[in-house]
């Protein structure tokens, strides 16, 4: 079953909290996930921090067009559930 996220709120340069419907919530970085074509605008964090969740796809998504698979994002969270992200992801 895919996992539904709920709320994504921007905490600071990259990293963002997001909370699934299953209770799963944590902080994911994504500084080290920006790469190829479609993140590269995403750099600037200007347009990083314009990120909508989308109930559709239930993920993220960028006026860009960018979007990241919920499955990753909930395994991100789950590695670092509500602690101060150290690395990528």
């Amino acid at each position: 079953m895919t996992p539904r996220l709920t709320r994504a709120e921007y905490l600071r340069v990259y990293k963002i909290h997001v909370t699934f419907d299953d209770g799963a919530q944590g902080i994911i970085d994504l500084e080290d996930e920006l790469w190829g074509e479609v993140f590269e605008p995403l750099k600037n964090t200007d347009v990083f921090r314009r990120f909508r969740v989308d109930s559709d796809l239930d993920t993220i998504v960028w006026p860009t067009g960018a979007d990241l698979a919920p499955e990753f994002l909930h395994k991100c969270a789950s590695l670092n559930p509500l602690a101060k992200s150290t690395g990528s992801c």
